[in-house]
């Protein structure tokens, strides 16, 4: 079953768009593979705290990128392939480095001053 223990909302982002944002982190991470079972909607509304039909909304993107698959009375299970993965995590990237592009320049960051930052903070962290 996977966990959703770890799970922290974010002000401004849909909680629907988090779930399903936290279910394909998950599977790049390894934390989440093929055949591992959702929570029902129901449990999972009420450990997060918010509306069924909100859960429902971001099982069904889920179902929409054919990441899951529900069997009416079953529940829902990862449906993940090793291609799959690689296109998650490809555009979980995208996102993540278009949200700090954007911060980099608001703040008056340059490309070269970003490069130089990201460069230091790779080599800070290599030795972890």
């Amino acid at each position: 079953m996977i966990s959703f223990e770890s799970f922290k909302a974010i002000d401004g982002v849909p909680i629907y768009q988090q779930v399903f944002t936290y279910v394909k982190r998950g599977c790049v991470a390894g934390t989440i593979n093929n055949g591992d079972m959702l929570p029902s909607r129901r449990y999972l509304s009420a450990l997060l705290g918010i509306n069924p039909m909100t859960v429902q909304k971001a099982f069904r993107l889920l179902e929409e990128e054919d990441l899951i698959v529900s069997i009416q009375g079953s529940g829902s299970v990862m449906n993940i392939d090793d291609r799959k993965i690689s296109k998650m995590r490809t555009e979980l990237l995208a996102d993540d480095i278009r949200t700090i592009t954007e911060s980099l320049k608001r703040m008056g960051i340059t490309q070269k001053e970003a490069i130089e930052l990201i460069s230091k903070n790779w080599e800070e962290n290599s030795n972890e």
